[in-house]
């Protein structure tokens, strides 16, 4: 049974688009104490486990991830940014697996709310690992999000930029999803944060792991989807083909794929064991409710992701909006500030009411 911690609060200083909506339904050195959040029910056990294979089953299994601990640790502030015009930004880092995770942290200016601001924890997609740098991308997210009120924090994964590790894939590896849960509970720790008031933004590969995140932890109380890779496995397997520029190398991903499909079988022969590492198997358990943004231009994931996430969700009795963006692209560049302010407007909903 996971086991979350109590709040603690310590911070070291230191350095358009055409819409198809479908609707349901600064860190201070010595930062105010926050009370322990309220922990979260616990999930019921799936049949997937039991039905998948007498063996045991590899960690990115979703009931083995729910069996697990996400500790999290005290923030360490390593680094002070310039600030933006309404909000403070910071390199900053945290504890997963014994690994030192580097993340962007942003938190804005004014007056914190009695219980802490809301917070946003901020999952990017594919980018090279060596390429990778925390302060780097995504800058007009994060901005608008800050500006918004809310503290934004960005996790590298391991072995992205400079963070410990070794970089895996977020697809065959429950590492990505262990670092961004891990995150959720630093957030809990941190003495400008609200532990109760949670939310989880994904893009491409960030979106595969905001919906992992999901099916494990009722912590997180809504979340954003753009341009996700959420799908069963049998179509990321067999129904995508990204640009070859856009993907990550063989070594990266594919020797995990081929040994998973050497181990267990294609989805097609052994239908129980991939159901019980997808995310896809388990919307029923989903407790957040989910906005869903795709480009009808995206070259690198199939609109059909988004368009059948939502229709799973609406068919599980899920809160879900989905829009899509007439021509644009895997950014959402050409549709962007419409749908950050449908992003906006959506954790707000959630996070502020």
């Amino acid at each position: 049974m996971r086991r979350y911690p109590q709040a603690m609060s310590r911070c070291y200083a230191g350095p358009l688009a055409v819409a198809i909506t479908v609707v349901l339904a600064g860190c201070s050195n010595l930062p105010p104490a926050i009370s322990a959040p309220t922990p979260p029910p616990a999930l019921r056990p799936s049949t997937a486990l039991a039905a998948a294979a007498p063996e045991r089953l590899p960690p990115l299994a979703i009931d083995a991830m729910r069996q697990r601990d996400y500790p999290g640790s005290d923030l360490v502030i390593e680094r002070t940014l310039p600030a933006g015009s309404s909000y403070r930004q910071y390199v900053a880092s945290y504890q997963s697996d014994g690994l030192k995770i580097f993340a962007l942290l942003t938190v804005p200016n004014g007056a914190k709310p009695a219980s802490g601001w809301p917070v946003i924890v901020f999952n990017h997609g594919y980018i090279p690992p060596t390429v990778y740098r925390t302060t780097e991308r995504y800058i007009a997210y994060v901005d608008a999000f800050a500006r918004n009120g809310y503290i934004v924090f960005k996790p590298d994964y391991r072995g992205f930029g400079s963070s410990q590790g070794t970089p895996v894939s977020a697809y065959y590896s429950p590492d990505d999803t262990v670092d961004v849960l891990n995150a959720v509970t630093t957030m809990q720790r941190y003495g400008s944060a609200d532990p109760n008031r949670i939310g989880m933004w994904g893009h491409s590969m960030g979106g595969n792991i905001t919906l992992r995140a999901l099916v494990i932890d009722p912590r997180i109380k809504v979340a954003v989807i753009w341009a996700g890779v959420t799908a069963t496995y049998y179509d990321m397997l067999y129904n995508w083909h990204p640009p070859a520029a856009d993907r990550p190398p063989p070594s990266f991903a594919g020797g995990a794929r081929q040994t998973y499909l050497a181990k267990y079988g294609t989805p097609d022969q052994n239908k129980a064991f991939w159901d019980s590492i997808s995310p896809m198997a388990y919307l029923a358990d989903i407790t957040a409710p989910i906005q869903i943004h795709h480009g009808t231009a995206d070259a690198e994931v199939p609109l059909q992701f988004s368009q059948t996430l939502a229709s799973d969700l609406k068919a599980a009795g899920k809160p879900v909006e989905l829009y899509t963006y007439a021509g644009s692209d895997h950014n959402i560049s050409q549709g962007f500030n419409l749908a950050m302010s449908r992003s906006v407007a959506f954790f707000d909903q959630s996070l502020k009411h």
